[in-house]
């Protein structure tokens, strides 16, 4: 009897060290369970961090981005403005740039040196302007050109042209000699513009040429 109560007794401790080694071993489970499921949580937390500030980095690049071609696209616009009012203004410029009426020294310039300015006058006539009508006064090397005409030598052939005669000057060369030249009065449409003016000499052949009148400089009355 004793021995068997000594049996139960033993079998009991040996029970509850069992039980209390399980429940050490749950506990201790459960404790490491606990602290993985907190780092799991912290890591989620940290990347969802993460990816918050990323998202709100690329906003804010988005932001920068749209800022600087809003910038551009003023800056653009207000060059463009900037642009059409030289370009206005230059207009503006050029229409009020009409000589007023008066006399002028002028360079007269051709494609020829057989049609040119005395050398006298240094490649220069006397503009005059009237009535906002242009005409250019030149005296020639000599008397060999006998008509000029304002146009090409088509027309200046034509029955009815209106021929440019030439009126006769004295150049004095300042060497004691002197010479007697053909001079005209040569229509100018425009200032810096070619155009064509023909000419026929002694011999009757006309020819054409192509003239520019520019750099005019007030006369002193």
């Amino acid at each position: 009897m004793r021995k068997k109560l000594a049996v139960i007794i033993g079998s009991v401790f040996l029970a509850g060290a069992v039980l209390a080694g399980c429940g050490g071993n749950t506990a201790a489970s459960g404790t490491s369970g606990t602290g993985t499921s907190s780092e799991t949580a912290a890591s989620s937390s940290g990347k969802a961090d993460a990816s918050v500030k990323t998202a709100s980095e690329k906003a804010q690049t988005v932001s920068q981005s749209v800022q600087e071609q809003e910038t551009v696209s003023a800056a653009s616009a207000s060059t463009s403005e900037s642009g059409s009012a030289v370009s206005a203004a230059s207009s503006a410029q050029g229409a009020d740039a009409a000589l007023a009426d008066g006399t002028y020294e002028a360079e007269f310039n051709t494609d020829s040196s057989m049609f040119r300015v005395n050398d006298m006058d240094e490649g220069k006539g006397t503009l005059t302007v009237k009535d906002g009508k242009m005409s250019i006064h030149i005296r020639l090397v000599s008397e060999n050109i006998v008509n000029l005409f304002y146009g090409n030598k088509e027309d200046a052939q034509k029955e009815g042209a209106e021929l440019i005669n030439p009126t006769v000057e004295t150049v004095d060369y300042g060497d004691g000699t002197t010479e007697d030249v053909n001079c005209f009065d040569v229509p100018v449409p425009a200032l810096d513009q070619e155009f064509t003016v023909s000419l026929i000499g002694t011999h009757g052949n006309w020819y054409e040429h192509q003239v520019t009148v520019s750099n005019p400089v007030p006369v002193s009355q």
